[in-house]
């Protein structure tokens, strides 16, 4: 039997520890592969090892649990799979800033050396971040816990590469690529994304060849001027007809180009003139190899972003960096008289994801997927139905990207992560490539010696593995087939293109099938400026502060109540009360309501907890049909991924109603020993038992802990508990709508005494005149009910003598007078109304004279015009107010 020795306050800090500690002794979270329930799986986006999590993954971890517990408690054999993933750039970059704050480099320390340092900075973090996760009530299945360079599941990603590179899908490359010369390693399209930039756009003369003359070509990037191989405008373009098969030279060279046509020529942009620049321009690479002669791809900025040493680059410009070569290079035209103009010019400029340096288009040799036929059937999957995207708008940038997609470049010039399972011979003449799972001894072609590839792969080239390596895949293991494919994803918009396609994409093409049917897209938490929380940024908020300071239920109604599909959540780090105070205060009522009602059960279930109905108040009625409305809307938000409609839906029922108006109504019968009494406490035990197994999903603790003070048989814990099924046998219109008036009739003459400034400890009477017959027999059922809450001597059926007080109609028609000559100084409340409504005339007159000057009305902002409208608007029908009330008093 259950205790009733609660704590009179809620402290978070006493319980969590423990009933955190109790599910994983009851091995609540574990899957059993072996169940015949269905199954019902999550895979966790895996952090990145670089650093703890921010407030940002508590959101999206709170909400993957929501559903997990939702789904656990319906019977589901629900699986939520940690694990982290090794982040191989990000990670990089901080161990590497960790080495230079000692005053060494990678270079200095050696790949082995700095590798083994990696891992420490891994075995540090990676536990911290598992246990941020339980902190705020994850309950995912430790004994599944993965990491992306776990032995196994590197087993997996060399697998992946070569299928695809024997299935033709992988290839060596030779084209200009996106380089980041902080990080020095070639990035994806994906992970360099545009960004607005304010430049200067340079009109620069290139003079003809053996004639008088030259011709203007418009660039933003001057210093490439040196690799140009040649000049080419649009084939209709009759402005440049006659220069087609002429030579120019490159300004500050004796270097001569030859000037082409081109298609790929935007007319309209620049001058229509283009300089081709292959090495150091994806577009140009492709136009350069279009035309009909080989002029070479000289490269002029290294991976440095400096300029190379090459007789292509005048002596004085070697080894410049390339902004500040940029500078040097525009004065040198202007002293040359080359530079006809610049001017400013916005464009988007790519930036390296993780750093945010300007990449630098660089010609290179790199490792490649073939994504259109990977693509074919990931997109398939979203126009048959088969993956669905929340919210749906993301669903058709998922489709434009698959059908534009383009090559993945996954080799990166990195040491920490998967290397590349490639071998290439390094006995002369032998141009052998061996690609491998395991490690060759030997070439296979001239039994050479072998030399691995120095690159490592992309991060997500084994992170689109996730839904399935994780489970053992490509061994057919018994967590394979009993878990994949999982069901929903819960991730950030963000990485749409790095993982989530990829994934699906993976999914089809290995396991024949997609790796979830549902994306939810979470919204993003930003700080007051509107930046997204960030590792690199360090504007975060760590959860554990959060659940320190308000506890984890306080967190995670937050988040979840905070924010629908998609939407961002703005969290100030130096405001936390008025972001978490909420969720706290939220638990300390659940707290009260269950202190409450232990205290009047004595540690037993009510003798009728079946609820015998005979002895059924019209609110008690009225509550449990509420009850299996509120189980029937929070399943169904729940069932349509509306998380914080469901969220709030319990808060309104919890507060709004269980609270603020039964445990009100049934306080007195609470404590007596009648079969009325039994009633009430029936009701109320049920109600509240009921609206725990709601709440548990969004607020696990503090339900977990009230839950076991219940008297009574049922699960030992809740979160194994059965998720509640409305009884529709209890719902009850007509006793909504009856009860529904007796919460109107009280909240009329709570408003009065509010505006007419009635104490309140005066009890006042109300003089009631029902609509019909129905109304009365409310109000007379509930007679007690509503003397008490709105503290009336007497209710009164029928008009008043009085003709001082207040009057008020109820939306069913029902009329309300209260007295008020002996509850107010009335002389005293006149005198108060004459000297505001004389207040808000002198305000009124002010702004009406002011709307009336055509000056103000044509001259000023619409929107402060617009306010001034709104103040007259609001000050009239404040002044209207007053003198309704001057008269309801009988004022003179």
């Amino acid at each position: 039997m259950a205790t009733t020795q609660l704590a009179p306050q809620y402290d978070p800090a006493a319980i969590e520890s423990t009933v955190y500690q109790r599910w994983l002794d009851a091995g609540v979270f574990a899957a059993d592969r072996t169940s015949d329930r269905e199954p019902y799986v999550i895979v966790i986006p895996p952090p990145n090892v670089t650093d703890v999590l921010h407030m940002g993954h508590g959101l999206n971890n709170t909400l993957q649990d929501v559903f997990i517990r939702f789904e656990r408690m319906r019977g589901r054999e629900a699986l939520w799979l940690p694990g982290t993933d090794h982040a191989g750039i990000a990670t990089q970059n901080v161990v590497e800033r960790a080495v230079a704050a000692e005053g060494k480099t990678r270079q200095e320390l050696g790949r082995e050396a700095f590798v083994a340092r990696v891992w420490e900075h891994v075995r540090d973090k990676g536990g911290t971040i598992l246990e941020q996760l339980k902190a705020i009530g994850s309950s995912c299945d430790w004994s599944r816990t993965r990491f992306t360079l776990d032995d196994d599941y590197s087993a997996a990603v060399r697998r992946v590469f070569v299928q695809l590179y024997r299935e033709g899908l992988i290839y060596r490359g030779h084209r200009v690529i996106h380089w980041c010369p902080r990080c020095l390693t070639s990035l994806s399209d994906e992970e360099a994304g545009f960004h607005d930039r304010e430049s200067r756009l340079f009109h620069i003369r290139y003079q003809l060849v053996g004639e008088e003359g030259h011709v203007v070509v418009a660039t933003t990037r001057p210093e490439t001027m040196f690799g140009d191989v040649a000049l080419v405008f649009h084939p209709d373009d009759e402005r440049y007809a006659e220069l087609r098969g002429r030579t120019a030279r490159i300004p500050l060279t004796d270097i001569e180009i030859p000037i082409d046509v081109s298609t790929a020529v935007e007319r309209d942009f620049g001058t229509g003139m283009l300089k081709v620049t292959p090495a150091h321009d994806a577009n140009d690479f492709d136009i350069a190899n279009e035309l009909e002669r080989d002029l070479g791809q000289p490269v002029v900025i290294d991976e440095d972003a400096r300029m190379v040493d090459t007789n292509r680059v005048p002596p004085a410009l070697r080894g410049l960096g390339r902004d500040v070569a940029r500078k040097r290079i525009v004065q040198e035209l202007e002293d040359a008289g080359q530079l006809e103009k610049q001017e400013p010019y916005q464009h988007a400029v790519r930036q390296c994801y993780r750093c945010h340096t300007v990449v630098e288009p660089l010609l290179s040799d790199q490792w490649f997927v073939r994504m259109a036929p990977l693509a074919e059937p990931a997109l398939e999957a979203y126009r048959t139905g088969a993956v669905r995207f929340l919210p749906e708008r993301w669903g058709k940038v998922y489709e434009n990207w698959l059908t534009n997609i383009r090559d993945w470049n996954i080799s990166r010039q990195l040491w920490w992560g998967h290397r590349i399972p490639v071998w290439y011979c390094e006995r002369e003449g032998c141009e052998e490539i061996t690609v491998s799972e395991g490690t060759p001894q030997a070439c296979g072609a001239c039994g050479g010696a072998l030399r691995q590839d120095e690159d490592v792969l992309d991060t997500w080239f084994s992170s689109w593995l996730w839904p399935f390596a994780t489970f053992g895949w490509p061994e057919e293991t018994e967590d394979l087939k009993k878990f994949y494919p999982g069901h929903t994803l819960v991730t950030g918009a963000d990485i749409i293109f790095f993982w989530v396609a990829r994934m699906i994409m993976a999914g089809y093409h290995f396991l024949g099938e997609t790796p979830f049917n549902t994306v939810f897209f979470n919204g993003i938490v930003r700080d007051p400026q509107h930046h997204a929380f960030s590792k690199s940024r360090g504007n975060g908020i760590d959860p554990l502060d959060v659940v320190k300071r308000y506890g984890a239920d306080a967190l995670r109604y937050t988040a979840v109540a905070g924010t629908a599909a998609g939407t961002d959540i703005i969290m100030d780090r130096n405001d936390l009360d008025s972001t978490f105070a909420a969720g706290r205060h939220f638990g300390n009522k659940l707290w009260n309501v269950a202190r409450l009602l232990l205290a009047n059960l004595n540690g037993s279930a009510p003798v009728s907890s079946d609820l015998d109905r005979s002895h059924h108040q019209l609110a008690d009625r009225w509550i449990l049909s509420r009850l299996q409305r509120i189980t029937r809307t929070v399943t169904d938000h729940l069932d349509a991924c509306r998380l914080n409609e469901a969220a709030t839906g319990v808060y309104h029922f919890l507060w709004d109603e269980l609270a603020d108006w039964y445990v009100e109504q049934a306080k007195p019968r609470l404590q007596s020993p009648t079969p009325e009494g039994d009633a009430a406490r029936a009701t109320l035990l049920m109600s509240f038992e009921t609206t725990l197994r709601l709440l548990h999903p969004v607020m696990p603790f503090i339900t977990e802990e009230l839950w076991s003070f219940l008297p009574g048989e049922r699960e030992p814990l809740l979160a194994g508990a059965r998720w509640p099924v409305p009884n529709m046998d209890l719902i009850d219109a007509t006793a909504e709508t009856r009860f529904g008036q007796v919460q109107s009739l009280v909240t009329a003459i709570r408003s009065i005494r509010a505006e007419y400034g009635v104490k309140p400890g005066t009890s006042v009477r109300a003089f009631c005149e029902p609509a019909d017959g129905e109304a009365r027999d409310a109000f007379e059922a509930e007679r007690g009910t509503i003397e008490r809450l709105a503290k009336l001597d007497a209710l009164v059926f029928g008009g008043a003598d009085e003709t001082v007080g207040a009057h008020a109609v109820l939306a069913d028609g029902s009329a309300v007078f209260v007295p008020l000559g002996d509850a107010i100084d009335v002389q005293a409340e006149c005198v108060r109304l004459a000297s505001e409504m004389e207040r808000l005339e002198k305000q009124l007159a002010a702004v009406t004279a002011k709307l009336a000057n055509e000056n103000f009305t044509t001259r000023a902002p619409a929107e402060v015009v617009e306010r001034e409208r709104q103040k007259e608007q609001a000050w009239g029908e404040r002044r209207d107010t007053l003198a309704a009330k001057r008269r309801s008093l009988g004022c003179s």
